[in-house]
């Protein structure tokens, strides 16, 4: 049976969609902008890898409330809206996965919701 997680330490889900589903062992992480739960606010501060540090973060917030970690991550998709920041990017996203590496694609695309400049979902198993 799937269930819906939702935690008040990650924001809202912008559009209709559950912030993660668990499926058996297996827990979808939606898309997660670097918006600050507390006030529902993109991050607009021009560095990139605090935006990237803040998507993370939303994405851990989620899999703890679904009774994981991101060591459990095996996948994660990130977008990003300029493949000229992708080192940066990289930077950021390896402070995070600093003792697992799961599979991972990274594409640039045109726009992302509200106009953020990454979006990173994930799949963990548990």
């Amino acid at each position: 049976m799937n269930s819906v997680i939702h935690t008040n330490n990650a924001p809202a889900a912008v559009g209709p969609y559950s912030q993660g589903i668990k499926a058996g062992n297996t827990i979808y992480v939606s898309g997660q902008l670097a918006i600050n739960p507390a006030t529902g606010e993109l991050y607009k501060g021009g560095d990139i890898k605090e935006e990237t540090r803040m998507s993370l973060m939303n994405v851990k917030a989620i899999l703890e409330e679904a009774g994981a970690t991101l060591m459990d991550v095996v996948k994660c998709t990130v977008f990003i809206k300029d493949m000229n920041q992708f080192g940066l990017i990289n930077e950021a996203y390896a402070e995070v996965f600093q003792d697992t590496k799961p599979a991972r694609v990274c594409v640039e695309v045109a726009r992302l919701p509200k106009d953020g400049n990454v979006e990173i979902d994930a799949i963990a198993v548990v």
